[in-house]
């Protein structure tokens, strides 16, 4: 027997601070135990994260976790642990039993993430009391204000707590009674009190470097009272703890101790931390040493068992020169060494670097979960210019000091602008699938199957995600085509009525509101086409919506209500993405299981440089801020309709204030001469795809690259996930409320006023004709106003309210490359009026200096709207003067060209190209 031993005859327990699965797995737990008589081991997260984050030790049992079902960083690494915790319980649960319950305890620790929270630590305790299972297990729960109260119901409730996080006298004391209550309160309810133990973690070490360091400073600078500081150095830590235990044998001696003890309770021991020397001018033995006494236990770490064992000194120490002690505290505060302050503030440090070293630890399980789940989860390399790099580095520094993680889920408004943005959140549940009802899509692709076809009437984020996955993955296998509408062009509608028969078509009428005037007039529309047949027709909309009345009044179907708390841009994994979804065959669990798997690996749990989602946010918001706000989207052919999606959610939920990122999809890639330092590349692809040539010729020329990989087609439903986080972090950076929209409103006001009065006279408020040439006519400029309207812009847009088909994309693109290849600025396009409730909120709010040519067209087939006297052309019109007019408003640089004839496009074109 070592001398460790002898500190039993003491009355002292001897704890091991460590825990490690090899180390245990060898034995040699069990023979601490009985060379030393080891009586107890502690663990925390920073002793975890050295055993869980180097080597291989832990990873056949991560493995053999995750492969039952995926799970987050947290529960994946509480399975670890929980499995070394009850390991080393069964090792000392021996010892347990000899000392009858008196010794033998392993302590495991709740989050240090909790530490300031009560409800949600004596939740946690909890549920590790009852996870690991053994009774010789002790929770960790921190002694901070917040944490005595949950330590009290802990005890009541018959678990045993390992108080820690102890630097004060007062702290202790609180803890104490803290104990003393749980135990009353069990006695009141007539619930047995023995065989609950606990111990007051008392930290010394930690508040002698904080006290020696201010006596050095102050000796050195030539103190007056150098003589009296260099006296205390290495005595005030000792000091604290004798007078901690001194209060401890009062309280024993005492009526209400004694009443307890009369019951069988055990005393609460108190129990030495951060007994391991720092200072290498003091015995490397000197707290073991000091601070030995009845009823105590140290936690020694192994250096300082080594030590011990060949040079420690075994006596009653701790109630020898209890006197001095006191005397010690009282020339600390003589002096102004500010103990109390001390003790507070390593309160707060502690808590904070116990946080941290959960962060690290959390985020090297979150590394290994995401290696075992390989092509499972889809990939992002980011190749950036080194001063980007080092700009994103600090801010995932920052942004892990400040818990972004944790407060993105946990709602927290000044993460933004500490406006109303944690109102906002519900997409974070909806991406772990908690806002659909899986049972009544299935229920409802049922039924879709007998028609042949599915259309969806809807506007910005109630059609572009449910567009981007039909796109995307297509129909299922005996499930109706899906069409969606999100025009009021005629051509557009016509085109859709030409391919359908409106009797014999699933309708599903999306709209958040249950007001916007696009799916109203549509809705309208189509129902008067189907026969004013209800039967067929769906309705997606929040509750207590206009629609809603609509859609019971005319006996629809189905009803599916959203969530109030999502966003329509940020709805995609909602109902309003997941009943078109449904409809048109899609493999919904499918969908929503790659979701979760990104919506883990971006949780609360998941550290930012461990978050792909913050990873991403933090990436775009720091180029944002050294400006390259320009976002330029290339995909592989397969993923091509992705960028639409992600149009809407990073313009409308950044560009406002004069901020923002510019997203440029469909834009072709050039060679870097043709580009401004503006720019930001992300690539989607699959797995399998080669590399385009010219984006690597960027990277090469110092353009920031992003390639995003997918596996196979159904984990586009990751990628909704990420961009939602890392849009929403980009937000935090950048320093917005990525959840408003305040410029779109704007101009469905000015379309409303034009549609009334055009209601009323028949006639539509056009602006003066500047200039016809051909089959163009221009207003409020002329012909040559093309030659110059994109110069010196911020960047070039082509707004166009005519039919989305593949001929005018091609006639948009050609004029795009021709702008960007003259101006090196870059170039947006948007089909009106379906990009006003997409990109339209940065257009108007965003960064100021664009220039936008605004294109009208006369249909050759006009289509009457039920109940109304304007026209869809008269509507589509009016929206665009409307959008022309806030751009103007907004000191934007606009155009308008009307075509005369539909296939006047191609003239325009070969002024824009020519100019």
């Amino acid at each position: 027997m070592s001398k460790l031993a002898d500190l039993a005859a003491a009355g002292q327990a001897v704890w091991l601070d460590n825990v490690d699965r090899n180390f245990l797995k060898a034995g040699g737990l069990r023979k601490l135990i009985a060379e030393d008589g080891l009586t107890g081991v502690t663990s925390n997260p920073a002793i975890f994260e050295k055993a869980i984050g180097s080597g291989d030790a832990y990873d056949a049992g991560l493995g053999e976790f995750l492969t039952k079902a995926d799970a987050s960083v947290a529960d994946t690494f509480e399975s670890l642990a929980i499995a070394d915790i009850r390991a080393a319980c069964d090792d000392l649960r021996p010892v347990y039993d000899r000392l009858e319950g008196k010794d033998g305890y392993v302590s495991l620790e709740v989050s240090p993430y909790l530490a300031l929270e009560t409800e949600a630590s004596l939740f946690e305790a909890k549920k590790l009391w009852a996870a690991v299972d053994r009774p010789n297990l002790m929770i960790k729960i921190p002694g901070t204000a917040p944490g005595t109260p949950a330590i009290r119901d802990a005890i009541a409730a018959g678990i045993n707590v390992n108080v820690t996080l102890l630097f004060s006298l007062h702290a202790y004391k609180a803890v104490a009674h803290a104990y003393l209550e749980g135990l009353e309160a069990r006695a009141a309810r007539g619930e047995a009190v023995t065989g609950i133990a606990s111990v007051a973690s008392f930290f010394v070490s930690r508040i002698d470097s904080v006290i020696d360091k201010k006596i050095d400073e102050r000796i050195a600078a030539g103190d007056k009272d150098a003589s009296d500081l260099k006296a205390l150095r290495g005595q005030v830590a000792i000091a604290n703890a004798k007078l901690a235990y001194a209060w401890y044998q009062d309280l024993i001696a005492s009526d209400r101790w004694q009443n307890l003890a009369a019951k069988g309770v055990m005393p609460q021991r108190l129990l030495w931390a951060s007994t391991g020397v720092k200072d290498k001018a003091y015995p490397d033995t000197l707290y073991a040493d000091a601070l030995i006494g009845p009823d105590t236990v140290d936690t020694i770490p192994p250096a300082t068992m080594d030590a011990f064992r060949d040079h420690g000194t075994v006596g009653q120490t701790l109630t020898a020169e209890v006197d001095a002690a006191r005397q010690v505290i009282a020339d600390a505060e003589r002096l102004g060494l500010d103990l109390a302050g001390v003790t507070a503030q390593l309160v707060v440090d502690g808590v904070k670097s116990f946080a941290d070293a959960a962060d690290t630890l959390y985020g090297a399980v979150a590394a290994k979960r995401a290696a075992f789940l390989g092509n499972k989860l889809a990939t992002l390399e980011a190749h950036l210019p080194a001063d980007l790099q080092t700009a994103v580095d600090a801010r995932l520094k920052q942004s892990t000091a400040d818990a972004w993680s944790r407060r993105l889920w946990a709602g927290d408004a000044t993460l933004w602008t500490g406006k109303d943005e944690g109102k906002w959140l519900g997409w974070l549940a909806a991406a772990r699938g908690e806002q659909v009802d899986l049972a009544a899509l299935e229920t409802l692709a049922d039924e879709a199957r007998k028609y042949p076809d599915v259309v969806l009437l809807g506007m910005g984020g109630s059609s572009l995600g449910p567009e981007v996955i039909g796109l995307i993955l297509g129909s299922g296998r005996g499930a109706p085509r899906l069409h969606v509408l999100d025009t009021t062009d005629p051509g557009q509608i016509a085109t859709v009525e030409g391919e359908i028969d409106a009797k014999n078509t699933l309708f599903i009428v999306s709209s958040k509101s249950g007001s916007t005037l696009e799916p109203e007039l549509l809705r309208a529309y189509w129902f008067d086409k189907a026969g004013q047949d209800g039967t067929h027709f769906v309705a997606v909309t929040d509750p207590g919506s206009n629609l809603e009345k609509t859609a019971k009044s005319d006996s629809y179907a189905h009803i599916f209500h959203g969530d109030p708390s999502i966003g329509g841009r940020y709805s995609v994994m909602s109902v309003f993405g997941m009943v078109p979804a449904a409809a048109s065959g899609v493999d919904v669990a499918a969908l929503i299981a790659n979701a979760r798997t990104m919506a883990t690996s971006c949780g609360p749990d998941a550290p930012p440089a461990a978050n792909p989602g913050i990873q991403l946010g933090a990436i775009l918001g720091e180029a944002h801020n050294a400006g390259r706000n320009k976002l330029t989207i290339v995909t592989s052919d397969a993923l091509k309709p992705f960028g639409s999606w992600l149009e809407q959610l990073t313009a409308e939920s950044t560009g406002k204030l004069g901020k923002g990122i510019v997203p440029i999809d469909l834009e072709p890639l050039g060679d870097p001469a043709d580009y401004s330092a503006d720019r930001i590349f992300v690539q989607f692809g699959v797995a399998g795809d080669a590399d385009h040539a010219k984006l690597a010729a960027l990277q090469a020329a110092g353009h920031p690259v992003i390639r995003v990989t997918l596996t196979d087609l159904p984990q586009i439903a990751q990628e909704f996930v990420r961009w939602e986080v890392a849009i929403a972090i980009a937000g935090a950076v950048i320093g917005i409320d990525p959840f408003d929209q305040p410029d779109v409103e704007a101009a469905k006001i000015e379309t409303r006023e034009l549609v009334d009065a055009y209601e009323k006279s028949g006639q539509l408020d056009l602006p003066a004709v500047g200039g016809e040439q051909g089959d163009l006519v221009v207003y409020d400029g002329d012909a040559a106003a093309l030659g110059k309207l994109f110069d010196g812009a911020e960047y070039a847009g082509v707004l166009a309210y005519i039919e989305r088909d593949a001929a005018h994309e091609a006639a948009i693109e050609k004029m795009r490359v021709a702008v960007r290849n003259r101006t090196k600025r870059a170039t947006v396009a948007g089909f009106g009026p379906r990009f006003l409730h997409s990109t339209g909120q940065a257009y108007k709010g965003g960064p100021k200096g664009a220039a936008f040519l605004v294109i009208t067209r006369e249909p050759s087939h006009d289509l009457t709207i039920p109940d109304r006297r304007a026209s869809f052309g008269t509507v589509e019109r009016a929206q665009a003067l409307g959008d022309a007019k806030v751009l103007t408003d907004r000191g934007q640089r606009v155009l308008i060209v009307h075509l005369k004839r539909e296939d006047a496009l191609s003239q325009l074109v070969d002024l824009v190209t020519a100019a």
